[in-house]
């Protein structure tokens, strides 16, 4: 089948959209950069599913964060995104993990965070109160205070032919004011009984047609999603040059060498003295 995609698609004779999102590679890649217990996994895919799923219902160009931020063993996980569907993840965990650990387990007190940033004009963030028992659920209702819009959120994450998974789907209200609360019950209850083996196996148009076969539905083109880090030795340099030469020449004392660690891919970047002096010498040219 094929995976890494978003699909868009609308009822033609009922006014909800929807959106389907399936990920192997993508969320593999998010994974494999450290050896995160599985609750924070299963956190990772659904935060990664969900933030696809934002920017897709968002029309504009730039990013999209969802930060989810506590007090709890998982103080932060965190997945970025643009409207190009590249996206990254990180989680940062303290302790043991329990194996069944739920969100509220995980992040204890806290919030999540949705930060838009679009090419043009304004920059816009806002936070969440945990509220229901799972991501799915704190994500409906900051659509229902936010935007005024009936939304219901399936995200799943597994393992198929023993590969990690993940997927999900959005319905919507359409924002025209002309969507019915009964058609969208009706299309919720079809939707609910979608299984996981299902998501991570079907091909999109084979999926929608078993959910949806008695109602007509326009599939539009979909849209590749990708794992993108953007390090890079150069990136990593150019942080170098902002570091103040005292504390550069201690490092390289105590080391050797001044490392770079990216925790998105896991990439590492070293320089020794001389590496450091001639990043140094550049950067003071840059600036005369």
């Amino acid at each position: 089948m094929a995976n890494n995609l978003l699909h868009r698609y609308l009822f033609e004779n009922l006014s909800v959209r929807g959106e389907l999102v399936q990920l192997d590679t993508a969320f593999q890649n998010i994974i494999a950069s450290k050896d995160y217990p599985q609750p924070i996994r299963n956190l990772l895919g659904e935060l990664q599913v969900a933030t696809s799923l934002l920017t897709a219902t968002l029309k504009f160009e730039g990013s999209i964060t969802l930060q989810l931020q506590g007090d709890g063993p998982v103080p932060l996980v965190v997945i970025n995104g643009d409207h190009d569907q590249k996206l990254r993840g990180v989680a940062r965990w303290e302790g043991h993990i329990d194996s069944n650990a739920s969100l509220h387990q995980l992040i204890g007190k806290g919030h999540l965070v949705i930060t838009i940033s679009p090419k043009e004009g304004e920059r816009y963030q806002g936070v969440v109160g945990l509220e229901g028992e799972t991501l799915a659920e704190i994500l409906e209702g900051y659509f229902e205070r936010s935007e005024q819009l009936k939304t219901r959120l399936w995200l799943r994450t597994g393992e198929h032919n023993g590969q990690a998974h993940a997927a999900g789907m959005l319905l919507q209200i359409m924002p025209d004011g002309t969507g019915s609360a009964d058609d969208f019950e009706h299309l919720e209850k079809l939707t609910e009984t979608i299984k996981d083996e299902e998501l991570f196996s079907l091909d999109a148009h084979d999926l929608l047609y078993r959910l949806y076969n008695q109602e007509e539905v326009k599939v539009f083109e979909p849209q590749p999603i990708e794992f993108f880090c953007g390090c890079s030795r150069e990136r990593s340099a150019g942080a170098i040059a902002t570091v103040a030469k005292p504390e550069l020449d201690d490092i390289l004392h105590a080391e050797g060498e001044v490392a770079l660690h990216c925790d998105y891919c896991g990439s590492s970047y070293s320089f020794n003295s001389a590496q450091v002096e001639q990043i140094l010498t550049e950067a003071k040219k840059t600036l005369h």
